[in-house]
């Protein structure tokens, strides 16, 4: 069942990541994100970690999927652009060196360090958990003990780059209303 499970989700999360990256419109890509992280939370339910998979619906899913489509929205920018102009020469080309390159180096830091990324020692196998207290405690007292500060000030950057978004659409609106209203005989 569990298998069943894992490649349903699976299939899930890669239609939706192909989606994102192949739509043209930015308000399907975003939605195209919700189902990718959908199917991660399954995942994540799949797991036994239910505190992750609530995470990931309400504030992947919910808060920042819905933040992108507020600006995509409010910029309107939810219209198609013709991509096979370059804008920037050599952009295209460059990108997929940077890529390439990004990708080598991935796969050899995950062929070298493999017990490293995944927490194995080499000599002592698995190490214990701690048992004094549940994954959530223990995920609250670091967040809102030792990274308080930087919760706190993420929301702040969210609230300037919204209000930011805001002020640059009210101008852009603006602009172009008193352009319109002078050109009128």
């Amino acid at each position: 069942m569990a298998e069943a499970v894992f490649v349903v989700s699976a299939v899930i999360i890669l239609a939706g990541a192909i989606g994102v990256v192949a739509s043209r419109n930015p308000v399907h890509a975003a939605l195209f994100l919700v189902q990718t992280l959908v199917g991660v939370a399954v995942l994540f339910v799949l797991n036994d970690a239910h505190f992750l998979a609530a995470v990931q619906v309400v504030v992947y899913a919910g808060a920042i999927v819905i933040l992108f489509l507020f600006v995509i929205m409010l910029l309107g920018v939810d219209k198609a652009e013709e991509l096979r102009i370059e804008p920037i020469f050599g952009q295209r080309p460059l990108a997929a060196v940077v890529g390439a390159a990004l990708a080598a180096v991935l796969g050899a830091v995950v062929i070298t360090g493999a017990d490293v990324l995944t927490g194995l020692r080499r000599a002592g196998g698995e190490r214990s958990l701690d048992g004094d207290a549940t994954d959530i405690e223990r995920m609250g007292r670091v967040l809102f003990g030792e990274f308080a500060f930087a919760v706190e000030i993420t929301a702040a950057l969210l609230t300037v780059a919204v209000v930011g978004a805001v002020v640059l659409t009210r101008r852009a609106s603006r602009s172009d209303a008193s352009e319109t209203a002078g050109a009128a005989p």
